[in-house]
């Protein structure tokens, strides 16, 4: 596996309904997304820090604020997606969930070929460097619960569209009786 890695890295920084977003972007695209990351928790002080007006990433926060108005549905950036060749196809998979649908864990599996890869496509879900862009909050339980998020389950729900949300609802009513 060839993992090319560009060297100039910039970070840029803004809350979007109340969730702070540090984005790394580097020449190639959009690297890693970071969700309400406590501070100190990892070291970002070694990349440059940049406005997020700068045209280098103005894009990237624009399409995130679209997509929490719900004018967005679809992402149009450019990504520099680091990973084994595992994890890069869990995620391009994880690509062609549509808007508005979810899936499970075992069907996300299933559709990687292999229902028994359910634990390793959890664990390449969960490890997912650009969420939002790369929709991971769209795989919950099979009972139709809200499963783990990097960000907090409560950031989980608010990603997922009203639509969404409703189908958990009736999902979780169905499963309570």
């Amino acid at each position: 596996m060839q993992i090319i890695m560009s060297e100039e890295l910039f970070l840029a920084s803004d809350t979007i309904d109340g969730i702070l977003f540090e984005i790394i972007i580097s020449k190639e695209g959009v690297r890693e997304i970071c969700i309400n990351r406590k501070p100190g928790s990892d070291s970002l002080s070694e990349i440059a820090h940049i406005s997020n007006e700068d045209s280098k990433i103005s894009k990237v926060f624009t399409q995130l604020r679209e997509y929490f108005k719900r004018q967005r549905k679809e992402f149009d950036l450019p990504l520099e997606i680091l990973g084994t060749d595992f994890r890069k196809s869990v995620w391009n998979e994880l690509k062609k969930i549509p808007y508005g649908e979810t899936i499970n864990y075992g069907e996300l599996a299933k559709r990687m070929g292999d229902k028994k890869l359910m634990r390793a496509v959890a664990s390449a879900n969960g490890a997912n460097p650009i969420p939002i862009i790369i929709p991971c909050h769209r795989v919950i339980g099979a009972d139709g619960s809200l499963t783990g998020y990097g960000g907090g389950v409560e950031v989980k729900k608010n990603y997922l569209s009203w639509k969404e949300v409703g189908l958990l609802v009736s999902l979780n009513k169905k499963r309570d009786r």
